[in-house]
């Protein structure tokens, strides 16, 4: 048994040493830059104020557009005009506010002066703006989030950050944006540690087996190692050592130090790849996105025409909740008025959801929800307003939790026994986004640097034990 035991772990060994050293080195890079992507306050600030006084209503929108099923809709200011884009489960399109006409971009010619009229938004310098290709997928496109804006046109705004900026061809909205030096570091971390490349990572399903077989090897490689690693323990006059000498004795003794964190890390990063093979993936049943999905009659968003909208408002976005149709006026990042059809404004906290509101759509989710309750800064499960300073709130269902964005009307997590315990398999062991290294954000970098240094430490001692091995196996 011990026999097959080291055999299985000295050749996976040799297989993945490299893996782990690449994983925990393109870890510690990952913490400090993340993947690109346009943060809600980016974005926000590339629209432009809205020029409403000619639109067409928003039913006429939905209709134009062709989605039976939109859920959400969205006013925009375009450099070509305002435009109303309409989302649905399988989609979105861009309907112009002036004529119904289709408002997708198909010339590189708009997309460019789309991109400049954000650059000027934004206060970012574009001297030689330039559409520099449209594509279905590179390097930095590849996530499922962008499924619905394929093909994506890319632009170089020939600045010194090296910003490249994408726009959507079925809304005409920017959608992302990068510098030279995320895409610099992002190859040393992201790419790396997600095997990430655009040829596997293109192909979902495909990109998906790939990883979570390696990291299931790298994870049975690991417990060999750790099972070898305290079995070989030598223990003389009351202290204990290791049998080995030279790189095999560092890599006994620097694994036997590391154990504990590289088990949790590698089969946590094992578990990030789960897809629902053993956990609930947190999303909403048929039945309760029937509820809080349904698509809504939008005639009923024209008594919304009243009050009119503010001449300040950058985006408007109309939705449905509890039955309801809500116009919600953003006038700012963190400043918005939420108006509900047939109601007068309201004010202050009035600009998001109440309780009462929250609690009626909840109680369609299931049987016994308790009241809506203020979601705290510093909880075990935590979730996030896109807008600043926005309430969330948490329902209680039974075992189910519903949380919900009082500002959107968004679920933002449906947390259920198994995704709680995922919650912390995998979040907590992965990130140590612990609540009490969150509010400690240096000592939570230090252990993260510190923990991965050492793996990378023990992984090099495999590589050098691997690749001795390798070609001693060769030379015989």
């Amino acid at each position: 048994m011990m026999g097959a035991i080291v055999v299985s772990h000295r050749w996976l060994g040799i297989a993945f040493c490299l893996l782990f050293a690449m994983w925990f080195a393109s870890g510690i890079v990952m913490h400090f830059v993340p993947f690109p992507s346009l943060t809600e306050a980016e974005r926000f600030a590339g629209l432009a104020p809205l020029d409403h006084d000619k639109t067409i209503s928003v039913a006429d929108a939905v209709a134009a557009s062709g989605i039976t099923d939109g859920t959400r809709v969205r006013l925009i200011q375009r450099s070509d005009g305002p435009v109303y884009v309409v989302s649905g489960p399988a989609g979105s399109r861009a309907v112009r506010a002036s004529d119904r006409g289709d408002a997708s971009v198909t010339s590189a010619d708009v997309a460019l002066t789309i991109v400049q009229a954000y650059s000027r938004q934004r206060g970012l310098d574009a001297p030689r703006a330039a559409i520099v290709a449209r594509s279905d997928y590179d390097q930095w496109s590849v996530p499922n989030g962008f499924d619905r804006h394929r093909p994506l046109f890319r632009a170089a705004l020939g600045d010194a950050p090296g910003t490249e900026v994408y726009v959507s061809s079925l809304t005409g909205e920017v959608v992302l944006d990068t510098t030279r030096s995320e895409r610099a570091w992002n190859w040393a971390g992201s790419v790396l540690h997600w095997i990430y490349p655009t040829v596997l990572r293109s192909s979902w399903a495909v990109w998906d087996r790939v990883v979570w077989t390696l990291s299931l090897l790298a994870l049975i490689a690991a417990l060999l190692g750790a099972v070898l690693g305290i079995v070989r323990i030598r223990f003389r006059k009351g202290q204990f050592g290791s049998p080995y000498r030279g790189w095999h004795a560092l890599h006994h003794l620097i694994g036997l130090a590391a154990t504990l964190f590289v088990l949790s890390w590698i089969f946590s990063g094992w578990l990030s790849m789960d897809h629902g093979r053993l956990f609930s993936r947190g999303q909403l049943t048929p039945a309760e996105a029937g509820v809080v999905d349904a698509a809504p009659d939008w005639r009923d968003a024209s008594p919304l025409d009243l009050p009119p909208i503010s001449p300040s408002a950058r985006e408007v976005e109309w939705f449905a909740f509890g039955g309801r149709v809500y116009r919600r006026d953003r006038l700012a990042l963190g400043h918005q008025t939420l108006i509900r059809a047939g109601d007068a404004p309201r004010d202050g906290q009035a600009a998001y959801l109440d309780t009462q509101e929250i609690g009626d759509l909840t109680a369609r989710l299931g049987a016994g929800c308790a009241a809506p309750f203020l979601l705290a800064g510093n909880d075990d499960y935590p979730a996030q307003s896109s807008v600043p300073g926005a309430p969330v709130y948490r329902t209680p269902c039974g075992a189910l939790w519903f949380d919900i964005d009082a500002a959107n009307g968004k679920v933002l997590q449906r947390l259920d026994p198994s995704r709680r315990v995922y919650r912390w398999l995998y979040s907590a062991l992965h990130t140590l986004d612990f609540p009490i290294l969150l509010a400690h954000a240096r000592l939570r970098d230090a252990l993260i640097v510190s923990l991965c240094t050492l793996g990378l430490m023990f992984s090099i001692t495999g590589v050098v034990i691997g690749w001795r091995r390798l070609r001693a196996s060769l030379a015989s």
